[in-house]
Order: C-alpha cells, then sequence, then structure tokens
C-alpha cells in the first residue's frame, strides 16, 4: 500500500469520510466550519485565529483526561495535542425533555433508525458492544464511534474512519475526538431547554491527505454546521412527538431498523416517561399548581395577582 502522500484525494472523499463519521456520531456531527482558520495550531504559518487557539485550549482543558484509563487518555491526546482540523460548531439550544436527551445522545443508532424508517439516509449502524458502535455509509466509508466517557453535561466519544472508496486510490484514514457539553435550564413554558456545544477534534492520517483537508476544510465544514443544527432540531421534535403523541412514538420505537430490541424497549420507556411529565405539567396548570418541568423539577407559576408562589 502507498503512502497516503502519494495518494490523490478530492475534496468529495474527504467530505464523505469527515460528514459520515460525523452522521453516526449521534448529532450528525460532522467536522469543521466555513471559518478560514482550520489549520492545526502551530503547524507552519499560524492559521488559527486567536479565538479559535482559545476555544482549543478551553476545549482541551475541559476533557475530563484523569477519569478515564490510562489507555483511553493517551488515546484521546494523540488526536487532540495535534489535529488536523479543530472546530467548535455553533451552539445550539433546543426545547428537550432532558432524558431524552441523554437517551439520543448515548444511542444515536435511534436516530440513524428513525432516519432510516423516513428513508432518508444510506447509513447502516450496528452496536458491537455497551459503548461502541460501527456504522457505514453504503459509499466506502467505515466508522468505529466509542463513547469513552458521559455524565449528565459531558459526553466524550471518540470515532475511527477508513474511506476506501472509488474517489480515492489508496484508503484515507482519520480519527476524531467528540466532546458534547450540555447544559439545563428551565423555560417559560416549565419545560427544559437543553443547551449543546460540540468541539471537534480531526486527526487524518498522512502528509498529503492531512494538507487537503486543511485546504478543503471550509468545504467540509459547511455540511458540519447545517447537520448539527438539523439534528438538534430533530431531536428536539422528537422529544415534543413523545410529549403530544406518545402512542405513535412507542410504534415508530417498536419499528426501528437497526435498534436492538432492548434499546427499542428502553426507547419506548423513555418516550412514556417524556409523556407523563407533560401529563403532569399540564394537570399543574389546570390546578394553578407549580409546573412539573422536563427533568422532573418544579417551576413557579404566576398567581392571578402576579407575585410568584
Amino acid at each position: 500500500m502507498r503512502h497516503a502522500c502519494a495518494t490523490p484525494v478530492d475534496a468529495g472523499a474527504l467530505r464523505r469520510v469527515v460528514v459520515a463519521a460525523g452522521v453516526c456520531l449521534l448529532i450528525a456531527a460532522s467536522l469543521g466550519s466555513d471559518l478560514p482558520a482550520m489549520a492545526n495550531e502551530g503547524s507552519g504559518g499560524g492559521l488559527l485565529s486567536a479565538l479559535t487557539s482559545r476555544e482549543r485550549r478551553e476545549a482541551v482543558a475541559a476533557l475530563p483526561l484523569q477519569r478515564l484509563t490510562p489507555q483511553a487518555s493517551q488515546r484521546i491526546q494523540r488526536i487532540t495535542d495535534k489535529p488536523t482540523i479543530y472546530r467548535r460548531l455553533p451552539t445550539q439550544a433546543i426545547a428537550c425533555d432532558r432524558d431524552m436527551f441523554l437517551f439520543l445522545t448515548r444511542n444515536p443508532e435511534v436516530l440513524v433508525g428513525m432516519w432510516d424508517l423516513m428513508d432518508i439516509t444510506k447509513v447502516s449502524v450496528r452496536r458491537t458492544g455497551a459503548y461502541q458502535l460501527e456504522a457505514q455509509d453504503g459509499s466506502g466509508t467505515t466508522c468505529t464511534i466509542d463513547l469513552v466517557y458521559g455524565d449528565s453535561t459531558t459526553h466524550v466519544f471518540v470515532a475511527t474512519g477508513l474511506y476506501d472508496g472509488k474517489l480515492t486510490t489508496s484508503p484515507v484514514r482519520g480519527e476524531g475526538v467528540f466532546m458534547l457539553r450540555s447544559s439545563y435550564a428551565k423555560n417559560s413554558s416549565g419545560g427544559t431547554t437543553v443547551t449543546g456545544t460540540l468541539d471537534c477534534f480531526i486527526k487524518f492520517d498522512g502528509f498529503g491527505t492531512d494538507l487537503l483537508a486543511r485546504t478543503f476544510s471550509g468545504l467540509i465544514g459547511k455540511s458540519a454546521d447545517v447537520n448539527f443544527m438539523e439534528t438538534s432540531r430533530f431531536v428536539a421534535q422528537v422529544s415534543q412527538a413523545s410529549a403530544v403523541n406518545p402512542g405513535g412514538m412507542v410504534d415508530v420505537a417498536r419499528r426501528l431498523p437497526q435498534v436492538e430490541m432492548e434499546t427499542k424497549k428502553r426507547f419506548a420507556g423513555t418516550i412514556l416517561t417524556v409523556a407523563k411529565r407533560a401529563e403532569l405539567a399540564k394537570a399543574g396548570e389546570r390546578n394553578g399548581q407549580p409546573r412539573v418541568s422536563a427533568d422532573g423539577s418544579r417551576t413557579a407559576q404566576r398567581s392571578g395577582r402576579g407575585d410568584k408562589r
């Protein structure tokens, strides 16, 4: 096999590798942005803007490396120390039940299954472990995604991707670290607003591929932001549909392709939990009681006199 620097790679191949890996990563978190400053800091030319450089340092500092195994920490640092591309995708704020958000974050195959049911994706995904997925886009891209850390506010995914399709004469390999940070706040309707920030570190193997990835980073990135925004909105719609039409959503859960039966059952259970909370919130409003937010906490309502309980 020839070295990657001798491999002719076009923008389409690079974009396919990055976008396919991101789609399988839950929130369709493809990489990059349309900003011109995307190269590795200190990689000759200093193309990273001060803002991007600061964001990258802050993201690296926020990685929960001390809570990981030495092997996982080393794997992450190998990518984040000298990434080909770093990008913080635009922060998204959505109205979404907290439990639903966490479930979909940790089980991205459910999103892919719904898209498959809607016939809007060709991605196939298979769970190969409690915290690992394998995905293919049907056009030569294969990626393995590991959830190496997860709590209510931080999730860290590590992905390894390979493109071996007709757009290149030799395989193109890459690795990525994706850190999704989320916060939760009560909104005016008594529900929960989830605010998410996604930091992406990508490293391509081989000097030639690395250089081309930087060159076409803007091209890659245009789909990144859009995918993240659209998938965030879709997650919000799933939560809303679960609240107003739980029967229909449970039927969807039962019919999901590419999803294991146990995961389908847990998805159905989460749907019913969302619906129950929504019903309790409505009942509280009718009775003049504090509303129950999507995370189960209680929110004060204004009384007829305008004071807060």
